[in-house]
């Protein structure tokens, strides 16, 4: 058989681009071109240098196709990529000088030759890039100055690159380097009370955070056998939301309504309300950990939001995803699965997280923005054909894990706005079909002073009363039938002239259930206080007083109940049914703080 010849290219004359940190004096360029020289075999060697301060020290050369990459920048990131599942909270100085030791006697911190491409051109946050014939849908691609981005169109000849981030910087010409990963975003307890942008990074003054790892933000969902059903309660401390519409752990439910209709104050009720249960928890298994992911809102909003939860000490359970107006549409794009990350972390060490989402209308507008821009076929309304799969993707990772697999749990629970409460729309009814019910605020009721304003005929939750505590789903069972009734019988009152004593009865009682259901913002309530609430009025104990004076009456009476007889609250907190012998002693409280009532106001 013949034998292969060795071919060798001989290059009389070639140009070496060199990126560096700093610039380089006559004598340190003659001795890289001497080396290079020497190396290629090369007669006459130009080299071509740009600065580049973001490598922080060392060079990069590309030489053809290829990037042979000595700087610092990327020895830190090799070293993050092999430290992400090493906890170094607990390492000594000396212990940590060991384990970069053995990374380096291993090989897994040395210089890397990685392939590039060029910008062909950079436009409205999309960057088109030549030369990448191995790249992969979703990578990483670094671009100099720190700007990064995301591949989303792969072609023959080129790969459209999302930027994440500033492009004013980015030109036509610049170099593009396959980094071989996707996004990942730092987890982990250090960042409860942190305020994060849409990459993980701080931007709240406070300081760098060290996670303790690092995961990617797109993750596959649990599976059906890996789950279990919901049934534990996720107590809102808003009544109206806990009685007739409740939420279970790992549940998916959503919040619809028009423009300030009081959605944003619903999930900061939430928040808050979970103050009492975090406190009073042994262990972290019982906390109740809170991610508020701000999508496409003003920074002056999320900073309200912020503030508020300061001011109420919920931000040491809480971690807030900022993904601001003022940020690009790619930011907004990733924001909500950065949150995911974050709280699976929770649920994955067998804790529990719950998860708002708001909102995802303006997380379809920033992905639609982003497909046309990509010049993708438009569909309905101009969104792409895939914004079902893209939220149903995101929400499926919430989910209540079974006991083989920690028991933690991620509860889901988005927002999407409505034009004149038309919730047929496109992106409420995908994300209706993905969820496991919705609580639809109405402005009309709004506007009437009902608030929170929800549409107890729209909201629903499929879950229903297998995830709400069995004392107060007792008394809560004909509550909506109640208020279904008045609804119907006030429309048919406003054309009748004359009602009977019955349907003048219901009225009344229909009054004043609506009454008790209304709730100050910032003002949410413990199971025993809404149990109270709700019995009164179900039972009839609230027909001796004007409708005006009941949520008066409502907080005179649990201001009582906490001053003369706190063992009431604590049978109300542990009882599992409810007896006669509870009711009897809740009947003779409520009797009596009537009557009081009635005699205060009478003076």
């Amino acid at each position: 058989m013949p034998t292969k010849k060795k071919i060798e290219y001989k290059f009389e004359e070639l140009t070496v681009d060199v990126i560096t940190a700093s610039s380089l004096s006559r004598e340190q360029r003659k001795q890289l071109s001497d080396l290079l020289c020497q190396k290629l075999g090369i007669k006459t060697l130009h080299l071509n240098i740009k600065i580049d301060p973001s490598l922080l020290s060392g060079f990069q050369l590309q030489i053809g196709s290829s990037l042979i990459d000595t700087s610092v920048k990327q020895k830190l990131r090799v070293l993050q990529k092999a430290l992400q599942d090493i906890s170094l909270v607990h390492l000594s100085d000396d212990e940590f000088r060991q384990l970069l030791q053995k990374l380096m006697a291993e090989g897994r911190i040395k210089p890397r030759v990685e392939q590039v491409g060029r910008v062909i051109s950079v436009k409205d946050g999309i960057a088109r890039v030549s030369g990448m014939k191995s790249t992969k849908a979703g990578e990483l691609i670094d671009f100099p100055d720190n700007l990064q981005g995301i591949v989303f169109n792969l072609n023959s000849e080129f790969s459209d690159v999302v930027t994440l981030g500033n492009d004013n910087s980015l030109d036509e010409g610049d170099i593009a380097i396959q980094t071989g990963d996707v996004i990942k975003v730092p987890v982990g307890e250090t960042l409860l009370g942190r305020v994060v942008d849409a990459l993980g990074h701080p931007i709240d003054g406070k300081g760098d955070i060290s996670a303790y790892s690092y995961l990617p933000i797109e993750r596959p969902s649990p599976g059906i056998i890996d789950r279990q059903t919901v049934k534990k309660p996720f107590q809102t401390g808003i009544k109206v939301i806990d009685a007739l519409v409740p939420i279970g752990l790992g549940q998916r439910e959503l919040i619809v309504g028009d423009r300030q209709t009081g959605k944003t104050s619903l999930i900061v009720d939430s928040i808050i309300a979970q103050k009492k249960r975090n406190d009073a928890a042994l262990r972290k298994e019982e906390k109740l950990f809170c991610i508020y992911v701000a999508i496409g809102q003003k920074l002056s909003t999320v900073a309200e939001v912020v503030r508020t939860l300061e001011n109420y000490g919920a931000m040491e359970y809480t971690i807030v995803v900022s993904a601001s107006a003022s940020d690009s549409a790619s930011l907004q794009y990733i924001a909500p699965f950065t949150g995911c990350t974050i709280g699976e972390y929770f649920r994955d060490h067998h804790m529990n997280a719950v998860i708002f989402y708001d909102d995802l209308s303006k997380h379809a507008n920033a992905y639609r923005q982003i497909s046309l821009l990509l010049r993708r076929p438009p569909g309905r309304e101009a969104y792409p054909g895939d914004i079902f799969y893209l939220h149903s993707r995101l929400l499926e990772r919430a989910a209540m894990l079974n006991d083989e697999k920690g028991g933690g749990s991620l509860t889901a629970i988005p927002v999407v706005e409505t034009q004149e409460g038309d919730v047929s729309a496109y992106i409420p009814t995908n994300v209706i079909s993905i969820t496991d019910g919705q609580i639809f605020l109405e402005s009309s009721l709004f506007h009437e002073g009902i608030r929170p304003a929800v549409n107890v005929g729209l909201s629903v939750s499929r879950v229903g009363s297998k995830a709400q505590r069995p004392l107060l789903a007792k008394i809560s069972s004909s509550l909506k039938l109640d208020l279904a009734q008045y609804r119907e019988m006030l429309s048919f009152a406003q054309i009748a002239s004359d009602l009977d004593v019955s349907s003048q009865n219901m009225l009344k009682k229909g009054v004043r259930i609506t009454e008790m259901m209304k709730q100050k913002v910032h003002h949410p309530l413990s199971f025993e206080e809404e149990f109270i609430s709700i019995y009164a009025a179900v039972r009839g104990y609230l027909e001796l007083l004007e409708p005006k004076d009941i949520l008066r009456f409502e907080e005179g009476l649990l201001e009582h109940i906490q001053l003369e007889d706190p063992e009431l609250l604590q049978k109300i907190g542990h009882a599992d049914n409810l007896d006669n012998k509870l009711e009897e002693e809740l009947g003779r409280v409520l009797k009596g703080f009537v009557q009081i009532f009635i005699e205060k106001k009478s003076r």
